[in-house]
């Protein structure tokens, strides 16, 4: 397993480019919707649909939650990426011993408030429309370790170009009302109806 190691000075620098990045390749960067921060420690759960995606749940915790961010990639594409354990990446090698390890880690990380912790449970990148999503069942291990009360934050995120030369990203937000009790199956429901939603809106505020 490879674990992160936070650099202070890299998040800094690495801001600085993302900053500029996203100026860069995006028209705007929205976040839709209001969600409270409940002083917990967070579980992000998101779509994957590009390369972009850890990058704009950096941003969107930097705007909302502040917490130190972490987020499970598989080993062998963190071993050629090994930058991005600077900014809390740590690695899983599904169907290998270690990968309970790496659950368990994920587990800890969501019994210290200070942290959030982002998945990305369709396991592999799709495309935005391809939906309703399937959930990996093996992070499910996740939610059964842990008895602390967290908060569980959706978030869909959605481009579209509109009226524009570059995309506009819609980061939608929610987040369920309970705090623990969580399972697998659950969270799919809840996060496809979301999506759905979302989409929805997406489809008639176009521009």
């Amino acid at each position: 397993m490879i674990k992160p190691r936070h650099t202070a000075w890299f998040q800094s620098v690495f801001g600085i480019y993302l900053s500029w990045a996203f100026r860069r390749n995006f028209h705007s960067m929205e976040i839709h919707g209001n969600v409270e921060d409940k002083g917990l420690p967070v579980l992000a759960i998101a779509n994957h649909m590009s390369w972009w995606d850890g990058f704009w749940m950096l941003h969107l915790n930097k705007k909302l939650f502040k917490r130190k961010f972490f987020v499970m990639m598989l080993e062998e594409q963190l071993r050629r990426k090994r930058f991005l354990s600077k900014l809390g990446a740590f690695s899983i090698k599904k169907r290998s011993k270690s990968a309970r390890e790496s659950l368990n880690y994920a587990a800890n990380l969501l019994k210290d408030k200070s942290n959030l912790f982002l998945i990305f449970p369709q396991g592999k990148i799709q495309s935005q429309h391809n939906y309703p999503f399937v959930f990996e069942k093996g992070w499910g291990r996740v939610l059964h370790q842990n008895e602390n009360p967290v908060q569980v934050v959706m978030v869909a995120n959605i481009l579209d170009y509109f009226s524009h030369k570059k995309p506009v990203l819609r980061q939608y937000i929610f987040s369920p009302g309970k705090t623990n009790g969580f399972n697998c199956d659950e969270l799919q429901d809840q996060y496809n109806a979301f999506y759905k939603d979302c989409m929805q809106h997406q489809m008639q505020n176009s521009r």
